[in-house]
């Protein structure tokens, strides 16, 4: 890698946790491992630090590469790094895979020490909450009373919301982008039918296939497919695919004749290969259950009433699964609190996904509002 705004070689950590964790669903965890990131240097008021929350298929794998995999650049590398938006000159930044997951962290696939055997379908069903909770822990052990920021996209602004809600003493700012308050009836449908793509596999076993040396990849496969349209703007699509056909002539069957169905079949399978499918579950269940003002009656405003952190809402008017209507619904309720709070609805053609990837004006804002950040930072620091 010679990209000088690049992390460099990074290298994966791992925290273990023996004090029991209780789930919201009353499930009991005994001991877990988190496997983290970090970039940067944490000054020495330990008050530059920024929690980076990861979406669906994400890791802890946010930002360079792997020194023996130097193809494997983080997940939001163009975003975090030295003079980028997120600047690792300023800030110490932490990337956790979530508990549940299969990069590290305790998950479905890892063995109970109970059984010696992988947990699989008696993984705790787990929270958006719980993950949070899990995040503190971690902050602990890394001596971070206060985060300068926790930002996430998608599943990960919710968790950033979360943290504002559950810990309003830890945070000072939180970048919430491409986000929902929760999920619509329509995200709710589209995760089930994905789920039941994966349950109905033969290769499935009820979660308990890892003994059998199988896994449900024809179900895992579907489900990847069915959530990559979801991502993608139907613009987006038709300037990327249109109507091409693969050889260039319709050949009358029921296998792959267009560009899109190619695409969408090389998702599948890169995914099926190395996700695990308890782990979608898990994380799409999660997902669904996330709705903070669910014990307030369904009123966002009294739901986000702790908040004492400064928020920048981001979306982009193309984003059909999280649209800017579901943000304009959290900046109303940030502001009927009298929150502190900065908006931006980004014109952009590339649907959900476009979180991820390079757009002048929405990396321009983080820019901005990260320097602000710094400049707290630096007022507040020793």
């Amino acid at each position: 890698m010679s990209d000088p705004r690049s992390v460099g070689a990074v290298r994966p950590q791992t925290m273990h946790f023996d004090t029991p964790l209780a789930f919201r669903s009353g499930a009991v965890l005994g001991a877990y491992d988190l496997m983290y990131e970090t970039y940067g240097t944490l000054n020495a008021a330990r008050s530059n630090a920024v929690l980076v929350c990861h979406a669906l298929n994400a890791s802890h794998h946010v930002a360079g590469y792997y020194a023996d995999e130097p193809d494997k650049v983080g997940w939001w590398d163009n975003m975090i790094g030295p003079g980028k938006p997120l600047d690792t000159d300023k800030f110490f930044v932490i990337g956790v895979n979530n508990l549940g997951g299969c990069f590290g962290s305790t998950g479905p696939a890892s063995i109970d020490p109970g059984t010696g055997k992988p947990y699989g379908s008696r993984f705790p069903v787990i929270t958006v909450e719980d993950w949070v909770d899990t995040q503190a822990r971690l902050a602990d052990r890394l001596g971070i009373e206060c985060f300068a920021a926790v930002m996430g996209g998608s599943l990960g602004a919710m968790q950033a919301l979360q943290w504002a809600i559950a810990y309003p003493a830890r945070i000072a700012n939180a970048i919430a982008v491409a986000a929902a308050p929760k999920l619509s009836a329509q995200n709710i449908a589209f995760n089930d039918v994905a789920r039941q793509a994966i349950t109905t596999d033969p290769d499935f076993h009820g979660g308990d296939f890892y003994a059998r040396n199988v896994a449900p990849r024809r179900g895992l496969r579907l489900a990847r497919m069915i959530g990559h349209i979801t991502y993608l703007s139907d613009d987006a699509m038709m300037v990327k695919f249109g109507r091409s056909l693969r050889s260039g002539e319709i050949h009358f069957h029921f296998g792959v004749d267009f560009e899109v169905e190619s695409y969408l079949h090389h998702q599948g399978d890169k995914f099926s290969e190395y996700f695990d499918a308890n782990t979608y579950l898990l994380i799409t269940r999660a997902l669904d259950y996330f709705d903070p003002a669910a014990g307030c009656g369904g009123d966002l405003t009294r739901a986000l009433a702790p908040v004492r952190a400064r928020f920048l809402v981001a979306s982009f008017t193309s984003d059909w699964r999280f649209a800017p209507a579901r943000s304009r619904e959290i900046v109303k309720a940030l502001l009927d609190n009298r929150a502190d709070v900065c908006y931006a609805e980004i014109d952009a053609p590339h649907g959900h996904d476009a979180f991820l990837l390079d757009d002048a004006r929405y990396h321009a804002l983080v820019r901005a509002y990260f320097e602000n950040v710094a400049r707290d930072v630096g007022a507040a620091a020793p």
